[in-house]
């Protein structure tokens, strides 16, 4: 059934690959973004949706000018890397959208589906503001009657990526054979995951979420295969064919690191998604992407 969202985090990475999905099933789309954010990533279907710069935007304004809107997908997120300071990655990951489910509430939306991370809430700010996210969204389905699924993010990968994520990194830095790549020691286990499985499971979920016997409800995404990071970064080597040196141990592991993390899919796979895409293809995907 089509279905009219309301989606944050469009011009961004997994946002516009949800975008463009989304609009190819024929949903309409409704987008919240920054004023100044580019476009390129959803040059394609800026045509086809609707687009609030959120900046001195009344909320309520988008959830009443359309008609019922079904659900909210929140993808958007700041990690901190570019010198935020700590209120501005709270406004972008805790209160921005706290005040999207109160305009929700107000407007009757049923589901709100919000992007998570698998990194300990005390890795950084970034996590922190996250979790502190889901706390108020657990409470908050609770007492409103309203769907919160929380979406567990693996790490996920795909053509054109930004740098600042570390399989791109990987990835760049072994096809331009840069010559030498500082790493950890590499013993974390990983679940890594293609962009078009991460967001099959989205579009799974929102067809299925009214089915839900919970308002709350958690799913991680990934493959549901782990293996370390230093198998990864030699995996890219070898299947780019690599000349750089990888420096293993050069860099110390952050302070409260996550040494293992492994996506249990069941639940997805209880809805009816599977991981189509495995490493070696997805890396292949990347790796064309790349050379094109």
């Amino acid at each position: 059934m089509k279905k009219t969202i309301l989606l944050t985090g469009s011009t961004g990475y997994l946002g516009s690959y949800l975008a463009k999905a989304l609009v190819a099933k024929g949903h309409k789309l409704i987008i919240l973004k920054r004023k100044n954010s580019s476009l390129l990533q959803i040059e394609s279907i800026v045509q086809m949706i609707t687009l609030y710069n959120i900046e001195n935007l009344d909320y309520s304004i988008p959830f009443t000018a359309h008609g019922k809107i079904d659900a909210v997908i929140h993808t958007a997120t700041c990690y901190g890397r570019n010198g935020e300071t700590l209120s501005e990655i709270f406004e972008a990951n805790t209160s921005f959208p706290l005040r999207l489910m109160d305009a929700a509430k107000a407007a009757g939306v049923g589901i709100f589906i919000n992007s998570d991370t698998i990194l300990d809430k005390y890795v950084n700010l970034y996590s922190l503001s996250k979790s502190q996210l889901l706390e108020w969204g657990k409470f908050f389905c609770m007492y409103n009657k309203m769907f919160f699924v929380n979406m567990r993010l693996e790490h996920f990968y795909g053509p054109g990526d930004t740098e600042s994520k570390f399989t791109t990194h990987v990835i760049n830095s072994c096809m331009r054979n840069v010559p030498e790549l500082e790493l950890t020691f590499g013993e974390q286990i990983r679940d890594f995951i293609y962009i078009d499985d991460v967001v099959s499971a989205y579009l799974i979920v929102l067809d299925k979420v009214k089915g839900f016997s919970d308002f709350f409800n958690e799913f991680d995404v990934g493959s549901g295969k782990a293996l370390s990071i230093k198998k990864f970064v030699e995996k890219v080597h070898q299947i780019t064919d690599s000349q750089t040196y990888l420096a293993f141990g050069r860099v110390p592991y952050r302070k409260g690191e996550v040494m293992s993390s492994h996506a249990n899919i069941d639940p997805l796979v209880k809805l009816g998604w599977f991981c189509k895409t495995n490493l070696e293809e997805g890396l292949k995907l990347v790796i064309e992407g790349y050379k094109k």
